[in-house]
């Protein structure tokens, strides 16, 4: 598979939206790599400033409609995100090392996570 497609459906008229995330590298289980981070989406979305949520916003960014600031009253789509985009983001723009990794992510409304996502992926 080259493209995938997420839909998450929310609540009619978010405002307080953040997420959490955090990378792990697989060394005799999975070890924090670089990245364990939380921040409130509808503060980033307003200001765009926070460097290391916009490199992982820009990943989605033209395959999202993630677009706006809050709130939001419709579902949040990623679709047809090309595998070779990512790949070109994590070897060319971010180095990161060849292995196996985690992305663990937990996205919240109004402070509760509503979702947790873990995408399992090697790069090689």
């Amino acid at each position: 598979m080259t493209k995938c497609r997420w839909t998450w459906m929310l609540l009619l008229g978010v405002v307080l939206f953040g997420f959490g995330v955090k990378i792990q590298v697989l060394k005799n289980g999975y070890k924090p790599f670089l990245y364990n981070f939380t921040t409130n989406a509808c503060e980033y979305l307003k200001t765009n400033r926070n460097p290391l949520v916009r490199f992982f916003h820009e990943m989605i960014a033209d395959y999202s409609n993630l677009n706006h600031s809050c709130p939001y009253n419709h579902d949040i789509i990623v679709e047809k995100l090309p595998i070779t985009f990512v790949n070109h983001r994590v070897s060319v723009v971010l180095p990161v090392p060849e292995g196996d990794y985690l992305v663990h992510s937990v996205y919240m409304i109004r402070g509760k996570p509503r979702l947790e996502l873990k995408v399992f992926c090697r790069i090689f």
